[in-house]
């Protein structure tokens, strides 16, 4: 295993739409990689970026930035892009809470959180994607109104979430508490579903969403 991550990890930083820790790209992304200057979405702990991947595929006239700590994982989400020729879809290693060294004020126009981890222990609660430490930082590179989306499976840090935006006086823009079986629920929030999704699915866990702008 060990050796199959060490050989992810080379190809990933061989890939042309990969970066690792990218401050120099601070405010030039649309300039110098997508050469356009289509609104930028993140998806941030994106995993293997499989809802980056989708999304690129889906809305061609947007630009996706998938950001993990773990570029073997992004490895599958890279290499997918290259294969479906998806020059609207890239991926960054870095850790998430110096996100504002990467982006530039009013550089994002959307954010999507795809099954972070829940940090269960309430002693942990600062590193959870929700936490307000984290949407103080969001706030330094996104555009006014931009959305910010939330998925998870963990009943604890979906409640959390909605406690933190209640405190901060953010009032929810859509909450679903089980999207597979609402029918309000857009078809890609039903039909993009992340390898932890079906993981989480499969052990009889629903899936809920939430999305907000401050």
């Amino acid at each position: 295993m060990a050796k199959r991550k060490l050989q992810q990890f080379a190809e990933y930083t061989s890939f042309p739409n990969t970066f690792d820790f990218a401050r120099d790209m601070k405010g030039k992304w649309n300039a110098e990689y997508f050469k356009n200057n289509h609104p930028i979405t993140l998806e941030l702990g994106c995993g293997k970026g499989e809802y980056s991947v989708a999304l690129a595929q889906a809305f061609p006239e947007r630009n996706f930035i998938g950001v993990d700590i773990k570029s073997n994982r992004m490895w599958r989400g890279a290499k997918t892009a290259i294969e479906n020729n998806l020059p609207n879809v890239a991926f960054m290693r870095a850790s998430i809470h110096l996100i504002e060294e990467f982006f530039d004020n009013d550089e994002v126009s959307e954010i999507w959180i795809t099954f972070p981890d829940p940090f269960p222990k309430d002693k942990h609660d600062k590193h959870r994607l929700t936490h307000p430490r984290f949407l103080e930082r969001y706030k330094k590179i996104i555009k006014p109104e931009t959305i910010i989306n939330f998925k998870t499976d963990d009943d604890g840090l979906f409640q959390f979430t909605l406690e933190t935006l209640e405190q901060q006086k953010i009032q929810p823009l859509q909450v679903i508490w089980d999207v597979h079986q609402n029918d309000d629920a857009d078809d890609y929030l039903k039909n993009i579903k992340t390898y932890y999704e079906k993981l989480f699915s499969s052990r009889g866990r629903t899936i809920k969403f939430l999305k907000f702008k401050f």
